[in-house]
């Protein structure tokens, strides 16, 4: 194989399929990016077996065509130092694969391209298409929600749902649910469980241009995702998806609007003295107004907030982080929140905006 490019153009895709790479791995081999040259261009492939990301072609003048897989720290952190301008890359039948740009050169041995996994065929028949910074911002409402470790898989995943006329991201970790929905045609109806991983990855290379198509494919298995020129495969997390409607509770006791980033900042600040947030939480008491106290062995904090209040006085403790980062989730300028019992789930969602929903369990105050 030989090749010759623009370098910034080939870190763009060394970064795009380096998110599917293993960085702990049995198989080396899964440790490598794939670089292929052919008819259909030069481009750039990252499999670990979960997922899967096959860049864009890159403008480059193919003077061979061919293959090789190279480790995808050593050869990221190459590109990245390289001088500007062109990268010529030449692989010998041996796979020793020779970097040139300018004056700098680089020798690296690679391993045969025919070694390394292809991304899975899926099919193409049931899917939907929406603009790619659309769910991106679904994404962004709702994946700080999924389980990191939990025995069960389900939860670490979120559940992507279309039909009834909307398109939904929900994410529950059992502390926190977080809803986002939009109203959406299709002529498919679809129900999966994609994996958090592949979500908050994805998310990170989604173009943001609002006129940008994202189309999505589903089969029994896996999750195809294509913008761009981009593709992205990914296996699904099989199971029921936690039953969640019901926490969505339409009767309150206690509803209170406030200002959101004055409530955000309040919070961070007495999670300064929180220290282990599952055993110190911050207690809220509302009444008239929002007082905001933590207590613990390292100290004490206090603040208070101005808030419109409809119902009656409250006092609640909450992990401050569960709130915090559904807070920074929320756009608009201020938001509700709706409280039932101190023991029960608080809904908190922005003010102009009913398609994002964030529910909370607190936590009991210490007597």
């Amino acid at each position: 194989m030989h090749v010759i490019c623009d370098r910034d153009s080939l870190l763009e895709r060394i970064n795009m399929a380096s998110k599917a790479v293993s960085n702990r791995s049995t198989l080396k081999i899964l440790e490598c990016l794939l670089l292929i040259a052919d008819k259909k261009g030069f481009r750039i492939i990252g499999n670990d077996l979960e997922l899967g990301i096959e860049t864009s072609s890159i403008e480059a003048e193919i003077v061979k065509n061919g293959s090789i897989a190279i480790e995808s720290k050593i050869f990221s952190d190459i590109i990245r130092r390289l001088p500007q301008g062109d990268v010529s890359i030449i692989v010998s039948e041996s796979s020793l694969t020779v970097i040139r740009c300018g004056k700098t050169e680089f020798k690296i041995l690679g391993s045969s391209g025919e070694e390394f996994p292809f991304l899975p065929d899926v099919e193409r028949t049931t899917g939907c298409v929406m603009k790619s910074a659309e769910f991106r911002n679904m994404v962004r409402k709702t994946i700080f929600a999924t389980a990191v470790e939990d025995s069960k898989p389900v939860m670490k995943g979120e559940l992507f749902e279309v039909g009834n006329g909307t398109v939904k991201l929900v994410a529950v970790d059992g502390f926190r649910v977080a809803l986002s929905n939009y109203g959406f045609k299709s002529e498919n109806d679809i129900k999966v469980i994609i994996p958090g991983k592949t979500l908050g990855e994805i998310s990170k290379i989604l173009p943001g241009d609002p006129e940008a198509d994202l189309c999505i494919y589903v089969t029994d298995k896996h999750v195809l995702m294509e913008f761009g020129g981009c593709t992205v495969v990914s296996r699904l997390i099989n199971g029921d998806f936690i039953e969640y409607s019901g926490v969505f509770n339409t009767e309150y006791s206690t509803e209170v609007t406030v200002d959101r980033e004055a409530f955000l900042l309040s919070l961070e600040r007495a999670s300064l003295i929180s220290g282990d947030m599952r055993k110190n939480p911050v207690k809220l008491t509302i009444d008239g107004n929002m007082v905001i106290t933590s207590n613990t062995e390292m100290g004490a904090a206090y603040d208070e907030l101005e808030l419109r209040q409809d119902g009656q006085a409250i006092e609640i403790a909450f992990n401050p982080r569960y709130l915090i980062d559904a807070l920074k989730a929320i756009d608009d300028e201020t938001v509700i929140l709706s409280f039932t019992t101190p023991l029960s789930p608080v809904l908190i969602r922005g003010s102009d905006d009913e398609n994002n929903k964030h529910v909370v369990l607190p936590l009991r105050l210490k007597s």
